[in-house]
């Protein structure tokens, strides 16, 4: 196993109580795209789109993201 950076999206929707389609729409991406972030698939984002992440569901990066080790 890879260590990995999970993104905590899901938390933040319910903490906000937010749907993912709401979420996408303000932030500008597609849905597809939104849940291909929200599922951890994604290879690469942009500073740019976590920004509008971070300032759609008011939060800050570390809220989104997480750094898991190897065990």
């Amino acid at each position: 196993m890879m260590s990995e950076i999970i993104f905590n999206i899901d938390v933040m929707l319910a903490k906000r109580k937010m749907s993912v389609t709401e979420l996408s729409e303000r932030v500008g991406i597609t849905l597809a795209n939104m849940s291909i972030l929200k599922n951890g698939k994604a290879k690469a984002v942009k500073v740019e789109t976590l920004r509008k992440l971070c300032d759609a569901l008011d939060c800050q990066p570390g809220d989104l993201l997480e750094f898991r080790k190897d065990e």
